[in-house]
C-alpha cells in the first residue's frame, strides 16, 4: 500500500536527515521568488560639495554610510538612509531630516538631466543653491536613475506604506512583508586637502615694438565648473564656451602676430585661471604676482581686462561693468567696436551693457572682472547672461545638450572682429571682416573642444594642477602663445582662504534584507515548524496506524453457524 512506501520514505530521511534537507535547499533556492543576484548590488553615487570658503563651511561633513534605507516620508529616519527622488526632495524636509537626525540622504536624479521640464531644472537648481549654502553633519549623495535604482525606491516605498496601515497589526504585517535595503558607503571619512594646488596658465602674444612701452589686454576665462555634486560639475556653459573662445582667439591672433605685415602694436595675455567659482582665487592671486610685483609686471600698461563667462547660448551679448567706461576711453571703443561688427555682420546678436557696482561686503564677487576693477583696472566681462544671480552659472544642469557649438564659433568670429579693430586701429570698416578664408574660425575645433570639457568634471576640487584637463589646456596654449607656464597658488595654511576636501565619488552597495520585524516572524514561525516536526516524530506510529485505519477500509467478519 502506497501508505507503507510513505513510511520507508519517512524513515530513509530520519535516517539521513543532515543530507536529505541538502536536497531541498537547491530546490529552495530555484523555486524562491527572490533572485539571489539581486541580493546586493553596486553603483556609483556622488558626494555633495564640502569646502571651506573665507572662514565658513560649506557642505556636508560625513561621507561613510551603513544603514538601513528608509523614504523621505518615514515617520522616523534616526539613523536611516531616507532615498527619495528630485522631486520629493524639499529645503522643509531637508532641514526635517536634519532635525529626526537622520543618517545620511540619496536622492536619485533623472538619467538625463536635459530632459527635464522647465519647473523640474528650476526645481533643482534651486534646490542646488540652498543645499550648497546649508552647513550639514548628514551624507549626502545623488545618484543618477538606473532600473535597479528604480527597484529599489519602489521596494522602499513600499515599505514605508505600513507607516499608514489602519491597525498595529497590519503595520507590522505590511512591514514584515515588504523588501528592505541596506545601504554601505565604504572607505575613508573625507579629509581635508591642505596642500591641494590651484593651478593658472597663461601666454602672450608680443606687439611689435618694444613690449615694455605697448599697451596690453588681457584676455581670462576661469576654467572650472561647480554643481551640488563636484563629480557631475561639467560646466559646458560656464565656463566651458569661455575657455574655447579664448583658446580660438589665442589660435586666430597668433597667425597674425607671426606675419610682419599684421603684426600688431599691442600685448595680448591669455590667462586660464583657476579656482573661478570659488571667488576667483585664480586671477586673486594672478594680480598680486603680476600687478603688485616689482617685477615682471605684465599688466604695468593694461589698456583693459576682457573676462569671458558664458557665451554658448542665446542670442545677446552683454558687457557687465563696475563702472560705464567713457566713449573716448579704450573700452568705449572696444564697445563701440562690438556694436559695430553685430550689426554689419551678426544682426541676430543683441550687444548690451550692463552697469553693476562692486559690493564689497558681499562674500562673494558677482563677476571676475570685479577683481581687475577693484585694482583700479578698466575690467569687464562679456556673458550672454544679463545677471550674475543665475543659477545656471552653477548647476549640474550646465550639460553639452544645452550649449551650441555653432553659436560659440559666432561669438567667438564677432569677438575676434571687435579686437582686431581695437588693436589695429579700424574706426568706421563697415562691412570689412579680418577673418575669413583660412583665418577664420574652426567650427569643427570649437565642437571638438566642446565635447571633451563637457565630458570632463571639472570643478576645482577634481582638477588637481597634474590633471589631464589641466595638461591639456597647458599643451595647447603652448602651441600658440609664448612663455606659456602654469603657476600654481596654495592657501594659507595659517588663514586659509579655501579648503577642498577629498570624496568625490564613491560605490554605494545595497543589499536586500528584510526587516528587524521579519526576524521575529521568522523566528515564530521556525519555531512552530520544529514543534509540529517534534510532535510529528514522537507520534508518527500514532499517526500512521490512524490514518491507515481511516483510509482502509475493515474487512467485514464472516458469520459463523
Amino acid at each position: 500500500m502506497w501508505f507503507d512506501e510513505l513510511g520507508e520514505v519517512f524513515e530513509m530521511f530520519k535516517g539521513s536527515f543532515p543530507l536529505s534537507f541538502l536536497f531541498f535547499i537547491p530546490i529552495f533556492i530555484i523555486i524562491s521568488p527572490v533572485s539571489p543576484v539581486n541580493a546586493a548590488q553596486e553603483f556609483a553615487v556622488y558626494r555633495m560639495q564640502q569646502y571651506d570658503l573665507q572662514g565658513s563651511t560649506f557642505g556636508c561633513k560625513n561621507a561613510i554610510i551603513n544603514m538601513e534605507a528608509r523614504s523621505i516620508d518615514s515617520k522616523m529616519l534616526t539613523r536611516r538612509c531616507a532615498v527619495a527622488k528630485l522631486q520629493d526632495v524639499t529645503m522643509p524636509k531637508y532641514r526635517d531630516l536634519m532635525t529626526q537626525n537622520a543618517g545620511a540622504l540619496l536622492v536619485i536624479l533623472p538619467s538625463n538631466l536635459t530632459s527635464l521640464s522647465p519647473e523640474e531644472k528650476q526645481h533643482l537648481q534651486s534646490l542646488e543653491q540652498e543645499l550648497m549654502h546649508e552647513q550639514s553633519t548628514v551624507p549626502v549623495y545623488f545618484a543618477l536613475e538606473s532600473e535597479y535604482l528604480q527597484d529599489i525606491y519602489v521596494d522602499v516605498q513600499e515599505g514605508n506604506s505600513g507607516d499608514n496601515a489602519p491597525t498595529a497589526w497590519e503595520a507590522l504585517l505590511s512591514s514584515a512583508s515588504a523588501n528592505g535595503f541596506q545601504l554601505m558607503v565604504s572607505g575613508s571619512q573625507a579629509e581635508a586637502m591642505p596642500d591641494f594646488e590651484i593651478a593658472n596658465i597663461q601666454g602672450r602674444l608680443s606687439g611689435y615694438g618694444i613690449e615694455e612701452q605697448l599697451p596690453t589686454i588681457a584676455i581670462v576665462a576661469h576654467y572650472d565648473a561647480k554643481g551640488v555634486a563636484p563629480a557631475l560639475s561639467f560646466g559646458a556653459d560656464s565656463n566651458g564656451s569661455g575657455m574655447i573662445m579664448l583658446l580660438e582667439l589665442a589660435r586666430l591672433f597668433s597667425k597674425l602676430y607671426t606675419n610682419s605685415r599684421t603684426h600688431a602694436k599691442y600685448n595680448l595675455v591669455f590667462l586660464l585661471s583657476g579656482g573661478g567659482k570659488f571667488n576667483y582665487q585664480g586671477s586673486k592671486r594672478w594680480i598680486e604676482d603680476n600687478f603688485e610685483a616689482a617685477e615682471g609686471n605684465i599688466l604695468n600698461d593694461v589698456a583693459f581686462v576682457l573676462c569671458l563667462d558664458s557665451l554658448g547660448s542665446s542670442d545677446n551679448l552683454n558687457l557687465h561693468v563696475s563702472k560705464p567706461p567713457r566713449d573716448d576711453s579704450a573700452g568705449g571703443q572696444f564697445y563701440k567696436h562690438l556694436n559695430e561688427v553685430s550689426k554689419s555682420h551678426f544682426p541676430e546678436v543683441k550687444v548690451g551693457m550692463v552697469h553693476k557696482k562692486i559690493n564689497l561686503g558681499d562674500e562673494m564677487l558677482a563677476w571676475e572682472h570685479e577683481r581687475y576693477s577693484i585694482k583700479r583696472m578698466l575690467a569687464f566681462t562679456l556673458s550672454h547672461l544679463d545677471t550674475h544671480k543665475t543659477f545656471d552659472r552653477s548647476s549640474i544642469t550646465d550639460k553639452r545638450e544645452t550649449v551650441s557649438p555653432q553659436v560659440i564659433s559666432r561669438n567667438t568670429h564677432l569677438l575676434a572682429e571687435a579686437l582686431a579693430r581695437q588693436i589695429y586701429n579700424l574706426t568706421s570698416q563697415g562691412t570689412f571682416q579680418m577673418f575669413t578664408d583660412t583665418l577664420s574660425v574652426e567650427d569643427n575645433v570649437v565642437e571638438a573642444w566642446l565635447n571633451y570639457l563637457a565630458n570632463e568634471p571639472r570643478a576645482a576640487q577634481v582638477l588637481k594642477s597634474d590633471s589631464e584637463v589641466v595638461l591639456t589646456l597647458e599643451q595647447t596654449m603652448g602651441q600658440y602663445l609664448k612663455d606659456v607656464r602654469k603657476t600654481l597658488l596654495k592657501a594659507d595654511k595659517r588663514d586659509p582662504e579655501f579648503v577642498f576636501y577629498t570624496g568625490a565619488e564613491y560605490q554605494m552597495n545595497a543589499y536586500n534584507v528584510k526587516p528587524a520585524v521579519f526576524d521575529l516572524f521568522l523566528a515564530l514561525c521556525i519555531a512552530g515548524y520544529l514543534a509540529l516536526a517534534y510532535f510529528f516524530a514522537q507520534n508518527f506510529h500514532v499517526i500512521y496506524y490512524a490514518l491507515k485505519r481511516s483510509v482502509i477500509p475493515v474487512s467485514p467478519k464472516t458469520k459463523v453457524n
